[in-house]
């Protein structure tokens, strides 16, 4: 027999043990007529089988009884067919529970069809190699089965040199989806031709503000931190304006730093309130050196006496490490750190500024086939 197609696992075999449990219970002690609970075995079976299955179990049930009755001489008294009646209404209801967990099963298997296809979308894998700058991220959604949330980055090269923007939307659920959805789309549409992060962010509130003044329904209580980097071509540094987001992480020869803004910059959407004034400072970023850029739900993560996660004590360990291994190292450890069930969505993006031979070796090792010895 298959539950929902697939072959039986022990679990799964548990109505049926359940059968021959009251069986055998009910022929040691026949005064007791414990097969009258026969009717627990398809009810069980209806929230791990398909209906086919919850019927097949409904059936051997329904035979075990009879047989049962047969060796008590009880068989077609009134006992006997009530507890037969009692079975089958019961095989009737659970096959019906059985479909209703299934439509249920497919309506959520949909939906995550759906989130993974608009999380390709909406938070797509940039390119591993940006002209000389390795970038991966990490993303991890707080909501049970979910695949996006409100955390969001992107990295992308343009004539400025490569542009790293990570964020995070104050504020859960679809809202803050279709918010991440409005800054990202802003920033891929004016990225290449911003002259300069400070006009960068100013066309992220521009397109926030238009959004707001479409959707009204609580749009404009909602506000956005970012961070904004910009690591020319030629030249060893990096830009970083920061929009109230937390202070990324500077990795440079086994030394870690928060890159704290000199001056602080409004969150996307709070420039009315705060002012328009976009303060964009310049940090040395030389071949080995990564940048960390993470989200909140990266650095508030509590242990269970309700320590903040240490990320910089943290990060030194993994300062030599590749940007997808750095990562790696990161997300294991807050998995090993959390207490409880994470509330806030996580998102990092690791960027290195690598030397063009190095770049050019891996790609080359890519393109080679490696040719094995028998």
């Amino acid at each position: 027999m298959q539950a929902d197609g697939q072959t039986l696992e022990v679990g799964q075999l548990t109505p049926l043990v359940l059968i021959v449990v009251i069986a055998v219970v009910d022929i040691l002690t026949p005064h007791l007529e414990f097969y009258r609970l026969l009717g627990a075995a398809p009810a069980l079976a209806a929230a791990m089988f398909s209906v086919a299955g919850t019927l097949g179990i409904g059936v051997l049930s329904l035979g075990v009884g009879v047989a049962v009755s047969a060796v008590h001489h009880d068989l077609g008294q009134t006992a006997s067919n009530f507890t037969v009646l009692t079975i089958t209404v019961v095989t009737l209801a659970a096959a019906y529970a059985s479909r209703v967990r299934q439509h249920r099963e497919e309506t959520l298997a949909q939906v995550r069809v759906v989130s993974e296809t608009a999380q390709q979308v909406l938070l797509r894998a940039p390119p591993q190699h940006l002209a000389h700058i390795d970038v991966e991220v990490l993303y991890q959604a707080a909501a049970a089965h979910a695949r996006i949330g409100g955390d969001f980055y992107e990295a992308m090269q343009t004539p400025h040199g490569v542009r790293l923007i990570i964020g995070d939307v104050r504020g859960k659920g679809l809202p803050a989806v279709e918010t991440a959805a409005v800054v990202l789309s802003t920033f891929r549409v004016h990225v290449h031709s911003a002259p300069d992060l400070a006009s960068l962010a100013a066309s992220l509130e521009t397109g926030m503000g238009h959004y707001c003044l479409n959707v009204p329904d609580g749009a404009a209580e909602r506000f956005v931190t970012v961070v904004l980097v910009e690591i020319p071509d030629g030249e060893p540094i990096a830009r970083v304006l920061n929009c109230g987001h937390p202070a990324p992480l500077l990795l440079h020869r086994g030394k870690v730093r928060e890159v704290e803004p000199s001056a602080p910059s409004p969150p996307i959407n709070m420039a009315d309130l705060l002012g328009d004034h976009y303060q964009v400072d310049t940090i040395p970023f030389a071949t080995g050196d990564h940048l960390l850029l993470y989200t909140d739900g990266v650095s508030e993560t509590r242990d269970r006496t309700g320590v903040f996660y240490p990320l910089t004590q943290r990060a030194r360990r993994w300062a030599y490490a590749t940007p997808r291994q750095l990562l790696n190292h990161l997300h294991q450890d807050l998995r090993a750190y959390v207490h409880g069930i994470r509330d806030d969505d996580i998102a990092a993006l690791a960027a290195q500024r690598v030397a063009p031979c190095d770049w050019e070796t891996a790609e080359l090792g890519r393109s080679v086939p490696v040719q094995r010895g028998h």
